[in-house]
């Protein structure tokens, strides 16, 4: 695929798709992995959260709370990892399920993202949901601009997303929505097929951002049409 040409939602898939060939399966067990990770955490927070209604379910008044706001503080890190580890397959390089964790490496950068860019989209929402739509896809990019830019502040990564989704706000959110007959099926599999259909989603979304940096590098690489003398 021509990076450096804006591609159409369906080639985007289909490169995806390729990508797979070989590893859909070492995709699918590292988000497994990455499910088990949170498993326990999860669990508690859930049955806390439904002792109210159903009182015969334990509580966990003090444990649940600490729970989620650790859920919460590791969110950015893993985001970003997962940014890397797809990113990774995209460009051709090797992949490791330990390339989820080195968003760790830059953790308070990470965290701070992803505090803002929650921040932010749920301020907007408070105003009208489709603002808050518009805004989540326009900071949607900011994770893998920190993954390209190790050093970059958390805002700058967000405002470096808002330029380059300018005019593509449209595309991403047909391409997000392209994949809800796909969620529907691993429903149906008690959602199991959800392991599967993550990796196709998150290499989706890494080849769009991909395919977004070319093509915009090249634009302002490219000299500026002379003016008529």
């Amino acid at each position: 695929m021509d990076y450096t040409v804006i591609q159409p939602n369906y080639e985007i898939r289909a490169n995806a798709r390729r990508q797979l060939n070989g590893v859909w399966g070492e995709m699918a067990f590292t988000f497994f992995v990455y499910f088990l990770i949170f498993l326990p955490a999860n669990t508690i927070i859930t049955l806390d959260s439904l002792h109210d209604d159903y009182p015969a379910i334990p509580s966990f008044p003090v444990l649940a709370p600490v729970l989620q706001i650790a859920v919460f503080l590791v969110s950015g890190p893993f985001v970003l990892g997962f940014c890397g580890y797809f990113m990774r397959r995209v460009r051709g390089e090797e992949i490791h399920l330990s390339d989820i964790f080195e968003g760790f490496n830059r953790f308070w950068r990470s965290f701070l993202l992803m505090f803002l860019t929650n921040l932010l989209t749920g301020l907007w929402m408070l105003l009208l949901i489709v603002p808050g739509i518009v805004k989540a896809l326009a900071y949607s990019m900011a994770f893998y601009i920190m993954r390209d830019n190790p050093d970059i502040e958390a805002l700058d990564a967000i405002d470096k997303s808002q330029v380059m989704m300018k005019g593509h706000k449209g595309q991403l959110l047909l391409l997000e929505l392209s994949f809800i007959g796909w969620g529907l099926l691993s429903l149906l599999t008690l959602g199991i097929g959800f392991l599967w259909l993550y990796p196709y989603i998150s290499l989706s979304m890494a080849n769009f951002y991909e395919n977004l940096k070319q093509s915009q590098e090249k634009a302002a690489a490219s000299p500026a049409p002379a003016l008529p003398a």
